[in-house]
């Protein structure tokens, strides 16, 4: 049988009601406009009227229409604009924002524009007297374990290290789409009445003991 058109599924919903809703009587008071070949079945006739009570319409759902998959130059140069407007959104977002398909877009990104994913790195800023201080304790711990061998198993090595309980930065899910590693800084700020956990890690070389400290502020 060949597809409805939206007329005829109109005519179909219009005798089911003026039949009260029999569908038998239905399927006979289509026998003058239709053919028995082409005539709709009675199993059909309930689709039609399921569907008409969900979704009020008697159009069949269009598909979606399947993302691009060919690297064209205009996808290229389109992705290129994107990433220049905005280099940090992830593949899956900019994929339906292009209408490409992920594999494709990924591929455009490595193979054609030759950018790589680079992700934020926490790290300690470094101060101008930060290099001499360093010498300097260079220095002392030569001198010390010239005199006891075992001295830099005496000494207590210790790290800290901050988390903010706002969850300020989320370096996980964050990456910037660039030829070269971008090197930007970010500076946190209202960080102070910010609610925060310090870890402080310490580790004793002689007696192979480590310790780990928390303190909620």
């Amino acid at each position: 049988m060949n597809r409805l058109t939206p007329e005829q599924r109109f005519q179909i919903v219009q005798f089911y009601f003026e039949n009260n809703g029999s569908v038998r009587n239905t399927h006979r008071a289509l026998r003058p406009f239709d053919r028995r070949q082409n005539r709709p079945s009675e199993q059909l006739i309930r689709l039609i009227m399921k569907r008409f009570r969900t979704t009020f319409t008697l159009i069949d759902n269009s598909h979606p229409q399947r993302r691009r998959t060919v690297r064209t130059e205009e996808a290229i140069a389109t992705v290129e604009r994107s990433i220049d407007e905005d280099p940090n959104e992830s593949i899956r977002h900019r994929a339906q924002e292009l209408d490409l398909c992920p594999s494709t877009l990924w591929n455009i990104l490595w193979k054609d524009l030759g950018l790589r994913a680079y992700k934020i790195q926490l790290v300690q800023e470094l101060k101008p007297n930060d290099h001499q201080a360093r010498r300097r304790f260079v220095k002392w711990a030569q001198k010390e374990i010239a005199v006891v061998p075992d001295f830099h198993k005496r000494i207590l090595f210790s790290d800290e290290a901050h988390f903010w309980l706002n969850g300020y930065v989320n370096k996980q899910n964050c990456r910037i789409w660039s030829e070269a590693n971008p090197c930007r800084r970010c500076v946190c700020r209202n960080t102070v009445t910010s609610r925060k956990t310090d870890c402080l890690v310490r580790f004793m070389g002689w007696w192979n003991h480590w310790s780990v400290l928390l303190q909620k502020r």
